[in-house]
């Protein structure tokens, strides 16, 4: 076996991703104290980020820093300068969630390599052309797919010149990643910025199977499902755990080294997989990798696992035995501990030393000579030196220019000027040309890319002079609304899909004013079936919240506009949307606030949405959310279940909060807040920025909350956009249980 197989590790810190480097990861991620979606983790100053990156390097490791959060408007100066700071830094790919970024880098950073943050959602073969076409090298898979699934998006990846990644051991989250609210929404903590408070990990009243933690996932390891992986030809293998310490990351890596080692080697695996249960764990599993979504995937306590572990594979039951097996337990530790310990003892990470001497003799070349603690660099001019009374170089003029180098890479200890002789003089172009050459050495032979500045974007005015209602349906019998209102009319389509099942298709065709709405996540026959869709209706214009789906519109001169759910927080990620992907519009993140959005700038012709009523999803699982609720006669969640169970139930955590937990027929299971959202003051706040104000008239996460007259909820809404200066109070008593806290605390 030839293929290259990368074990990617996690680096939360620089004694991390010391640890990764010596158990013999391939690369290693790991982010900075801001932008990355471990905000948990201790992080790297860009000191230890430069200092890490030589340290990789001298090991045959790459390093990728992540990226990976949504980024908003007032902050694209700061990524800017970043990425400024990063470019030269040798850095081997950064890891991104926001669209915007991808505009960016492709046109002022282009020599920065571009990967795909499992935030992405990908899952679908649209979503590989997609990621694709804006600028990703790589993708990271959803971890929720399945091997065959996972083989056939790689083939595809690989059809287009795409890596993909699969996370291959670590912990899991129940929610589908990017499109998990419940901590934005519950404390303001958004998973989409880094600072997930792990709902899904609470404690919640217990109901009838039974259980404290019905949400809680085992953690993931396929650490026996390596032949399927090189079969399916995934390119990287990653582990996840930039929260956990050294001690986890070399464990883990070092335990995977040796599996794949031996994989290689003989083609046998190593049958082995004690050290792995050493280290934190809650107890694994590789269901999702197998395709089978069981209860058995979840435990009833997200604390670690691995002392139960030990004491029950030793049969340990008395006081004393169990004690023994403690003992046992903290002595291995203690052992690897001490491995890692000596084996990183060695590993220099200060920031190494420049000394620059400059040399100017009369009829001589100016000569600067560099030198750190494993290189000597020599450079001279081609012009030699002249005397001269005015303008001759002076250490403060030579100061001026070289002090530069003491910067991220390097400490500059001393420019020695004992060899620098007065009244001398050469151009100073040919000094700025021994800088550049200086420089080049210096970054190890490569050019150093100058700082570039972004464009202010100019200020497009809106396509609709007056703000436009929009709503939401998803049963047809509700298509007499098309003859009570001039809105837009939207149809949810459902997330699962009966095999060349036309009744969608239908819906569309007798109805030719509704305009298709896709969900965020379609996987295999789902997207091919909607995929359909398109096909045979071919209808004027859709929104989606599936950048796959996104793809074909565009393939297919549909016009498409980006759902709610992609998560567009600023003007890049429009102006990616538009010109890669003739996107006509975007909804704006309702998780964001008024100062936020305020100063988004659309492109031309661009229409800007934003949704003012709707139900507030919580998160979407392909899991199933009523095995360890009320329990569930079958084994687990299939085809059959996506498209007949309608399910329903509330779950209550220790705090008293209780949610809806709701399964729509061709739905996946999906929990929402117990209150809707309720935005008046940003029609107020908005009308000059926004085209459309949408309202979600689906009975789709509804839980107990009363159903409400929708022709009357029409007119009402549509009296005042017309008059936003009418009370409020119409409409607040209308929708009793509502809340608009993300328009005020935002990201």
């Amino acid at each position: 076996m030839s293929r290259k197989i990368e074990l990617l590790a996690p680096g939360g810190d620089i004694e991390a991703m010391k640890a990764a480097i010596v158990a013999g990861a391939n690369a290693v991620y790991c982010g900075l104290d801001f932008f990355n979606a471990r905000n948990r983790a201790s992080n790297l100053s860009i000191d230890e980020l430069y200092a890490a990156i030589r340290l990789a390097h001298e090991y045959s490791c790459e390093v990728f820093l992540t990226l990976n959060v949504v980024i908003l408007e007032h902050e694209i100066p700061i990524l800017v300068r970043l990425l400024n700071q990063i470019v030269n830094s040798g850095i081997d790919g950064i890891i991104v969630q926001d669209v915007g970024i991808f505009n960016l880098v492709k046109k002022h950073f282009p020599t920065l390599d571009i990967h795909a943050s499992t935030q992405m959602t990908t899952h679908n073969e649209g979503q590989i052309l997609f990621l694709n076409k804006i600028g990703a090298s790589r993708v990271n898979l959803s971890r929720e797919l399945n091997l065959p699934e996972i083989k056939k998006l790689t083939a595809l990846a690989h059809e287009n010149n795409v890596l993909t990644e699969v996370f291959v051991h670590g912990a899991l989250c129940i929610a589908f990643s990017g499109q998990c609210y419940s901590s934005s929404v519950s404390v303001g903590n958004s998973g989409n910025r880094g600072r997930c408070s792990q709902a899904c990990r609470d404690e919640y009243e217990v109901m009838g199977a039974g259980n404290k933690y019905p949400l809680n996932l085992k953690d993931n390891s396929a650490y026996f499902d390596l032949p399927e992986l090189v079969d399916a030809k995934v390119d990287s293998l990653k582990v996840e755990g930039r929260i956990k310490g050294a001690h986890y990351v070399y464990t883990v890596i070092d335990t995977w080294r040796k599996q794949i080692n031996s994989f290689i080697d003989s083609g046998k695996l190593v049958g082995d997989d004690s050290n792995l249960h050493k280290v934190f764990n809650r107890s694994f599993t590789n269901s999702f990798l197998k395709g089978n979504l069981t209860k058995d995937m979840f435990i009833d306590s997200p604390r670690d696992y691995s002392s139960i572990h030990a004491i029950d594979s030793n049969g340990a039951t008395s006081e004393e035995e169990i004690k023994e097996v403690g003992e046992k337990l903290y002595e291995d530790r203690t052992v690897l501990g001490a491995t890692l310990a000596d084996k990183i003892k060695d590993l220099d990470t200060t920031k190494p030393t420049l000394i620059i001497s400059i040399t100017a003799k009369l009829d001589s070349p100016l000569t600067i000579t560099a030198v750190t603690p494993k290189e000597t660099f020599v450079v001279k001019s081609t012009a030699k030196l002249t005397t001269s009374t005015e303008d001759s170089i002076t250490p403060d003029v030579l100061r001026k220019r070289f002090k530069s180098f003491n910067n991220e890479a390097y400490r500059l200890v001393n420019i020695d000027f004992t060899q620098l002789d007065e009244l001398l003089i050469v151009p100073f172009s040919e000094i700025t040309k021994m800088k550049k050459q200086l420089a080049f050495l210096l970054n190890g032979s490569s050019l150093v890319i100058a700082p570039v500045e972004v464009p202010k974007l100019p200020k497009n005015p809106k396509v609709e002079d007056t703000p436009k209602l929009s709503l939401l349906i998803s049963d047809e019998k509700d298509a007499h609304l098309l003859d009570k209102t001039s809105a837009d009319i939207y149809f949810k389509m459902p997330e699962s899909f009966k095999k060349d099942c036309t009744k969608h298709s239908d819906i569309l065709l007798r109805n030719p004013r509704l305009i298709p709405w896709f969900p965020a996540v379609l996987i295999g026959k789902d997207y091919i079936e909607a995929v359909k869709i398109l096909e045979a209706v071919r209808p004027l214009k859709i929104v989606t919240n599936n950048t796959g789906i996104a793809y074909k519109a565009y393939e297919m001169g549909i016009e498409w506009i980006a759902g709610p759910l992609m998560n567009t927080t600023n003007s890049h990620a429009l102006i990616t949307l538009k010109e890669e992907l003739n996107c006509a519009g975007a909804f704006i993140s309702n998780e964001i606030n008024r100062n936020q959005m305020r100063n988004i700038k659309r492109p031309e012709n661009f229409k800007l949405l934003y949704s003012i009523y709707h139900p507030i999803l919580l998160m979407t699982s392909r899991q199933c959310f009523f095995q360890r609720t009320v329990g569930c006669n079958k084994p687990s969640i299939d085809d059959a279940c996506m498209l007949s169970c309608e399910k329903a139930t509330t779950i209550t955590n220790v705090k008293g909060i209780s949610f809806a937990v709701d399964k729509q027929k061709g739905g996946y299971p999906s929990i929402y807040n117990h209150e809707q959202f309720l935005n008046l003051d940003a029609v107020r706040d908005f009308s000059g920025l926004f085209d459309e104000f949408f309202i979600d008239l689906t009975d789709i996460g509804a839980g107990s909350k009363e159903k409400l007259d929708k022709v009357a909820l029409i007119q009402e809404f549509e009296k005042f956009l017309a008059d936003i200066e009418q009370p409020k109070e119409i409409l607040k008593t209308m929708v009793t249980v509502s809340t608009n806290a993300q328009y005020e605390q935002g990201l």
